[in-house]
This record gives C-alpha cells, structure tokens and sequence, in this order.
C-alpha cells in the first residue's frame, strides 16, 4: 500500500484529494492548522498542525517505518480577491514559511515525489483573446498581486531542491477551482461560491452586487477534474510547472447568469467598486492535456453540483 501526505487537508481542495487518494487505495496521512469546516476527514490519521514551524514539518513528514511515498504541498493562506488585495503580508509571511520548511525537509528526509500547488496567478494582466501563454512565459515575470509572486518564489524554491536531490518534483497551476466543500462566506470565498451564496440569498427577481463591470474574463475548473489533474501529474514525468484549467472562458456576467439559471430564478446585477484583478488570463493546457487529462464537467455542469449544497448551508445558516 502507497503511503500519502497531504499538507492542507483540511482545505477545500486538499480535502477533495484526500478523497481522491483513498479510492486510489493509499494509506493517507492529513495535516492541517485546523479541520476540515464542511466534510468529516477520510485520511487514515489527521494531525493538527502548523507548518510554518519546520518543526512541525518534520513532525508530519515522519512515518513510522519509512518515508512517505508521496507528499502534495497544498497548505496555503489564500481565499479570494477580497482577501488577496487585502492580506498581502500574511499571504507573504505565512505560505512562504511553509513552502520553505516543508520542501527542505521532505528533500532532506528522503521523499521520493513531491507535489506542490501553484496558480496562474503567478501570470500577467492579459486582454480577452490575446494568445494563450506556455508555462515558461511567465517569465519575464509580472504577476499583479503578492500572492503570484510567492507562488512563483516558491515554484523556484521546489524546483531548486528537486535539481539538488533525489526528490522528483510536480508544480501544478491551478485554475480557480470550485465545487462543493468549499469556502462559500466569510471573506475568503472565490467567486463561484460568492455568487452562489449571493443568488441562494436573493429572492426570484432580487438584485445582487458584484464586483467591478462584470467584464472580467476568468475560466473555472471543477474539483472533481482538479484532484484528477493533480494525481495524473504526480504520476508523471513531466518536469516544470503544468497548468491545469478548464479552456472555457466567460465573463464575470456569464457566471452570474449560470449560477441563475441552475437556481431557476431571474437575477440581476449591481456592478460596485471591488478588487477584480486582471482583466483576463489566457494559458495553455497543452502539458496536462499530454497526460491525457481533459475537463470533464463544463460550468454549467460544475454549478449544477455546487450551487445545491451552498444554497443548503445558506439555508442552515439561516435556520441558525
């Protein structure tokens, strides 16, 4: 039986792989700052911990018996473009102490595969329809908020230590996944779960507020086609950084009128001043889609999951 550590499980998308690996018949070690909010653990053992002490990396990357046959780096502090624009120096300090002690010491304790997850964040603003980037042209680099910038120190960071040892190193870019299990109020919750809260709360007819002119061009992947991404790579020998994303582009707008007609109510929208981003990113797949990897839930498939059980916790809430 493989062994797994998943850093982060006790986060949305780590939460799902944990899932993911359980099916795929691992022993699978979860090690989060705090529980999983939403989903019960399925990792074999959970631990509380708080990886920006290398201490603490340590601890978690110990296996009685062994080294960990694979250990996927995805504890971040990270949310949406509210809490980007807005938590800049936590961003910075906290995932930058994690990513530097937990890639030192799995390299240093012998760890076979390595995965770490980055974003396209790490990419320039970009018009709609300009021509879509390899990997490699992020660089020269300009990424337009702190969190692209750590993510693409830490790219380095991995890779460096994966040149230095024996550790085979994975980087996946992710594309802003969404699904069930996830953030979906409080601040650090990325737009699909936004706007899904935001029509679950408004009557048939009712009017939400979005952020900026709804112009925004922005592609989401399912969670589901995600932890698949992730685990196809992993098992890879593709070296670098790999993006993995849905190709289907639509508006800020688009989204809202998606999350409507799942809901089967008539919404309309008040555009306010809000942290938007870049106006669009358009980036190959073209690395992934070699593993054979493809999106297999459009948005209009992925909201048809998501937007019944957000709209179940807002009715929850409200009954709290």
């Amino acid at each position: 039986m493989k062994s797994a550590l998943v850093c982060g499980a006790g986060g949305f998308i780590g939460g799902h792989l944990v899932k993911k690996l359980k099916r795929e018949g691992y022993w699978v070690r979860g090690v989060d700052i705090k529980e999983h909010e939403f989903a019960p653990t399925q990792a074999d053992e959970f631990r509380l911990l708080d990886l920006r002490e290398g201490a603490n990396c340590i601890a978690a990357l110990t296996l009685d018996g062994g080294t960990f046959d694979e250990v996927y780096q995805l504890a971040a502090d990270m949310g949406g473009m509210g809490f980007i624009h807005t938590a800049e120096c936590e961003i910075m300090h906290n995932s930058m102490l994690i990513n530097v002690h937990m890639t030192h010491h799995a390299a240093g304790m012998g760890v076979p595969r390595y995965f770490f997850s980055s974003s396209v964040c790490v990419y320039r603003d970009m018009q709609p329809g300009e021509p879509e980037m390899t990997e490699a042209e992020a660089i020269p680099a300009n990424p337009d908020n702190e969190y692209g910038w750590e993510k693409l120190y830490s790219e380095r960071i991995a890779m460096a230590y994966g040149r230095h040892s024996d550790m085979k190193v994975r980087i996946a870019r992710f594309q802003n996944c969404y699904g069930p299990e996830g953030t979906w109020t409080g601040g650090r919750e990325k737009a699909p779960a936004a706007i899904c809260r935001k029509v679950a709360e408004a009557e048939d007819g009712g009017t939400i507020e979005v952020w900026g002119d709804g112009s925004a061009i922005r592609s989401y992947t399912y969670v589901d086609d995600m932890v698949e991404g992730i685990y196809l790579l992993m098992h890879s020998d593709l070296e670098g950084a790999v993006n993995i994303g849905n190709p289907e582009y639509v508006s800020v707008d688009e989204l809202v009128d998606t999350v409507a007609q799942v809901a089967g109510k008539t919404i309309h929208t008040k555009h306010i001043d809000g942290p938007v981003g870049v106006q669009s990113r358009n980036f190959s797949n073209a690395r992934i889609y070699s593993l054979g990897w493809k999106a297999n839930y459009d948005l209009k498939a992925g909201i048809e999951r998501t937007y019944p059980w957000v709209e179940k916790q807002v009715r929850q809430s409200v009954k709290a």
